[in-house]
This record gives C-alpha cells, sequence and structure tokens, in this order.
C-alpha cells in the first residue's frame, strides 16, 4: 500500500506556541513541517505570515524536512539565502507569478543550495501554467480549497473542480517527471479526503485538520493518518 505522506500546515496554529506544537507535530509522525509564508499581496487572510524567521525557531525542535509555501509576487536571491540559512529543505512558489526566466534563476538558486523546488497552482490556476516546467521541479503542489463550505478562517472544504485538476496533474507527472511529488491542499480533513486520494497524490497538506482537533495535535494526526491509509488501501493505490 502507498504511503502518502502528511505535511503539517502552519497556516492553522498557535505561533505563540510555534515550536511546542511543531515538535509534538513531529513526535505524532508528519512526514514535512509546511512553514506558510505570505506577502501583503497574495494571502490576504494572512498577510506577512511565516518566513524565514518562523523556520530558523522550528528547525531545532524538528527532524522532519521543512517546506517554506510561500504566496508572493516576487522572489530574490536573498530570500533563497536566508530560507536556506534558517534550515529549508524545499521552496514552493506560486506558479502564476513564477514563469520564464525568472524561474530558471530561482530553480538554479535553489540547486545551488541543495533546496528542492515547488510550485503551486492556487485557486483556479490552469495546469497549463507548469506544462514546461514539470519537467525541473520537484513538487507541484495543488490548492484545492473553495468558495463555498467556509468560515473564512480555519474550516475551509474543497472545490469540485479539483478531482479533475489533481487527476490531470497526475497523469502529467507520470507522463514527464515520475520523480516530482504531486501534493494537495486546503479544505482536506480526516471526514473528507477520500474522492481526492483516490486520484492518487503523494503528499496531503493538512493544518486545521491536525492543529484544531478538538481531541488535539496527536488524535488528529491519528484520525488524518487513518483515513489516508484506508483510501489508499481501498483504491490500491501503490
Amino acid at each position: 500500500m502507498k504511503h502518502i505522506k502528511i505535511a503539517a500546515g502552519l497556516a492553522h496554529v498557535n505561533y505563540g506556541r510555534i515550536a511546542d506544537v511543531v515538535k509534538e507535530v513531529s513526535d505524532a509522525g508528519v512526514d514535512y513541517i509546511h512553514s506558510d509564508a505570505a506577502d501583503m499581496h497574495d494571502l490576504q487572510n494572512m498577510k506577512l505570515m511565516g518566513g524565514h524567521q518562523i523556520i530558523a525557531g522550528i528547525r531545532p525542535e524538528t527532524e522532519c524536512p521543512i517546506e517554506c509555501h510561500i504566496y508572493t509576487v516576487s522572489m530574490d536571491k536573498m530570500f533563497i539565502e536566508q530560507i536556506y540559512d534558517a534550515g529549508a529543505n524545499m521552496l514552493i512558489i506560486p506558479a502564476e507569478h513564477f514563469i520564464g526566466a525568472q524561474l530558471a534563476y530561482i530553480i538554479n538558486w535553489c540547486r545551488e543550495r541543495n533546496i528542492k523546488v515547488g510550485l503551486t497552482l492556487g485557486c483556479y490556476t490552469p495546469l497549463c501554467f507548469v506544462e514546461e516546467s514539470i519537467y525541473d521541479i520537484d513538487r507541484l503542489h495543488i490548492v484545492t480549497h473553495g468558495v463555498d463550505e467556509t468560515d473564512g478562517k480555519d474550516n475551509w472544504g474543497w472545490r469540485k473542480s479539483a478531482i479533475d485538476l489533481v487527476k490531470r496533474a497526475r497523469k502529467m507527472i507520470d507522463e514527464k517527471n515520475p520523480n516530482c511529488e504531486l501534493a494537495i491542499d486546503g479544505g482536506l480533513r480526516a471526514d473528507n479526503m477520500e474522492k481526492l486520494i483516490e486520484c492518487n497524490p503523494d503528499v496531503i497538506v493538512l493544518s486545521s485538520a491536525l492543529f484544531k482537533d478538538p481531541d488535539g495535535i496527536v488524535n488528529g494526526y491519528k484520525k488524518c493518518r487513518e483515513a489516508i491509509d484506508k483510501a489508499a488501501e481501498k483504491f490500491g493505490l501503490e
């Protein structure tokens, strides 16, 4: 049975206890720590979240790879150097803002530092944005949350169009770059993931499902791990 990895997304955490919650979720068994960051533009409800200071603060608390998922309209060599020095293992940036020559420089700067590179397809961004770059990236990261089933804060649903997008992304990766991870991120909880797991992702990013579970972080992880493994077995994922 395929082991679909869980990335613990730091979007819905108590940042006053960031070191403690990262240690707790790491000890519970997650595969990645997913450090969300944002500028003043792309992620309007979480402006100025995260960054290299957060990564530097949590690096001693976990042995898991740390990925910096930044919602931003610009990127420079200094930022890559900062997250590298802080201990990040992957940089994930929005595909709609980084195409062409600029992306080539970013990939090169990351490779020089042995940092993996991911591209995000944000809400309603078409798959065609990564048709050329798919050969040279380590993660295709699909934001799946929707606009209907949400309280605008911690709890989101996922949009139904995501199923078709994830299926087509899986096919593209398998044909062009099988070493590239396919990740899904947004609106996912233990009780609603099955249809998207059937699309065969490699990584599932979970935040409120872990950190806002009424029974605590460890139990939140256990519920999600069980649901993911059950679905992977049901659909015969290898």
